[in-house]
């Protein structure tokens, strides 16, 4: 693995070093910056606490930001774009799992 081809950002004071390929980088730190205000906004309703269930329903309310608008024909989601947040969504969950197995070892 070469770490030109890794990307760190920081989701929730987290810094989470992700690889990716280098045309993906702006969409890459965009999306984290997205998921980052979300779960932000989410901490701040002071309603939920914990990071992981902190994660959950950020990662809920952009789905369903997502299926929403799929469900309306002009801004509807592209199937490259739905195959690029799974994407996107698994890398998280991949961080995430990394960074637990790294605190509980």
């Amino acid at each position: 693995m070469s770490s030109s081809n890794s990307v760190t950002v920081q989701i929730l004071d987290k810094e989470y070093s992700i690889i990716c390929p280098p045309e993906e980088r702006n969409n890459l730190v965009s999306a984290a910056r997205y998921l980052d205000g979300k779960m932000r906004e989410i901490r701040s309703s002071g309603k939920v606490i914990g990071a992981d269930r902190i994660a959950v329903m950020a990662a809920l309310n952009i789905t369903h930001e997502l299926l929403h608008r799929q469900e309306r024909p002009d801004v509807a989601a592209s199937g490259t774009t739905r195959e690029q947040v799974r994407d996107l969504l698994e890398r998280v969950d991949q961080a995430l799992s990394d960074d637990a197995d790294t605190k509980i070892g």
